[in-house]
Parts: C-alpha cells; structure tokens; sequence
C-alpha cells in the first residue's frame, strides 16, 4: 500500500503514554476473551473490560496522555493513520457530495494506550479499535495492529525485516480496520443507527443480534467503497492489498473468533457476521464504488 507523502489530518489526538494503564502482557487469551466478548457477542464495554482486567491483572489509572517524545516507530504509526484518516476525509467529502448531495462531516480518531473513557464508556485497548456515535469518534490502539500480525496471523507471513517497514504486507488490512469504523460514523451521520437502535431496543436480543450484522456488513461493505474511490484518486493500492483486507475480513468474521476463543461457533450470538459475509460485503462496495449498492438492511446477506 503507497500511503507516505499524502496528506496527513488534523483530526487525530494523540493519547498514548503517559502514566495511564499499558496494554503490554496481555496474552492472546486475554485479546481474544475481550475482543470476542465486546465486539461479537454483545457483552457490555464495561462488562468486557472487567473481564479482561481479571485476565490481565492489569490496574491503574483510566485515561493516557500523548506522548511527548514519540519513538520513529510511534510517530509512523501517528503518521499512517493520519493519512488514512485524511484519505477517508478526502474521499466521502467526494462521495457525499457526488451520490449523496450532502457535506460530510469527519469524525475525530483517538490514538490511546491501555485504558481510555470515551462517550461510550470505558475501554480497553484489547477490545480492539471502536467507534463511538455519542462523541463521534473512533477509537483505536495501534498495538492491535501489531496483534493482527503476530497473534491473529493477518499479513503475518514475511520475514520480521519486511514486518519491521511500516509499509510492510498488511498495512491495507490495518488501513480497512480504520476504514470500516470511519463506515460506523457514515451510519451515524446518516441516521442508520439511530433507527438500528431504536429497532433493537424493540426486539427481543436474537433479533438485535441480527440488526447488529447487518450494521457491521454495511460498514464493511462502505470501507470498500472508500477503498474503491480513494484508488482511482489516490493510486494507493498495490498487488496484494485487497487480498489482505480479505484475510482481515476473514480472521475477524463471528465464527472463525468463536471457534478460535471457544472451540464452537454459536450463530444467534453473531453480531458481526461469518467470515464469508464480511468478505462478501467489502467486496461488493469495493467492487461498485456505489454507497447504494451497500443495503444490507434490504438485501439477503
């Protein structure tokens, strides 16, 4: 993925370091209770960082401060995801106004370390990168990214000098994790989850669950429709890429993370979708360019 020499957003705060609680020592039993539990199968925010604060054995303060002296690897991290995040800045401004008719307003992303509150609540950085509509930011720890290498396997098959580059195979993989919380601030801005809440505050939690996937197919499907227009913009893509983003897609679905954390696969308590679906979706909107064509509130999934 060419990412260097764009432009990098201002709307990125830096909250790593500092005295707060540090994510290191957490084993991938650790990673995966807590991501399994908040992000796919619907445990509370709160709930899964009690859960892994009993794993981890991990205490301390709630909230980091940025860093004042970044490490070169800490300001690349701060440096791609700054392009990333300007990159989806640039290119829903376009979307919005070609298809859409509306001025799109971008979300703040928060680089954090260990432990964060944000308008959601409290998080942990194991839960893995969030986005959170009531402050309409995302969330994330680039230490995940490292995790989607080395304990989830996710661009994970060259050697540790071509792991060192920042531009190493998997960055897009990293680059579609940003892209599909950005598509959850889409949702939000265009009044998609208010009625997906408001729709499972209704039914009964089988139900929700299944309002749930369809919301995590749709941002799928719209981090593939940023990632088809910011190539023909950009020309950022490189032989393997979409690939990567396939694996990610793959090794993030409900029922390859359950049988991972558990050993069985529970399809009532999916709230994100198979490993097929996900990969379906971004390919469909990466495919079409077409924000309509990511319907899946109205289409068979």
């Amino acid at each position: 993925m060419r990412w260097k020499g764009r432009r990098v957003s201002s709307n990125v705060e830096d909250r790593r370091g500092g005295g707060g609680v540090k994510a290191g020592g957490i084993s991938i039993l650790g990673l995966i209770v807590a991501f399994v539990a908040w992000k796919f199968l619907g445990v509370d925010p709160q709930q899964a960082y009690q859960a892994t604060k009993q794993v981890t054995a991990q205490t301390g303060a709630a909230e980091t401060q940025g860093l004042d002296n970044p490490t070169p690897d800490q300001q690349e991290a701060m440096d791609f995801v700054g392009t990333v995040l300007a990159d989806t800045e640039d290119t829903w401004s376009q979307i919005f106004q070609q298809q859409l008719g509306q001025q799109y307003v971008p979300p703040k992303l928060v680089m954090f370390s260990g432990v964060i509150n944000s308008g959601c609540g409290t998080a942990q950085s194991a839960m893995g990168p969030f986005y959170c509509p009531a402050d309409q930011k995302v969330y994330i720890d680039t230490a995940f990214f490292k995790d989607m290498r080395t304990q989830m396997g996710i661009g994970g098959e060259q050697n540790q000098t071509e792991l060192a580059r920042q531009d190493q195979a998997g960055d897009f993989a990293q680059a579609y994790v940003v892209a599909h919380e950005v598509g959850h601030h889409i949702q939000t801005i265009l009044g998609i989850s208010e009625q997906v809440q408001k729709a499972r505050a209704q039914g009964s939690k089988a139900q929700g669950n299944a309002l749930s996937v369809r919301q995590e197919l749709q941002a799928d499907c719209l981090a593939g429709v940023w990632a088809h227009h910011n190539n023909q913009r950009t020309q950022f893509l490189e032989q393997g890429d979409v690939e990567e983003a396939m694996d990610a897609a793959h090794k993030i679905g409900d029922d390859y993370l359950q049988k991972r954390a558990t050993g069985q696969v529970v399809p009532d308590s999916f709230t994100h979708g198979t490993s097929q679906q996900r990969m379906t979706w971004f390919g469909t909107g990466f495919k079409s360019g077409q924000v309509e064509s990511c319907d899946t509130f109205n289409q068979a999934i």
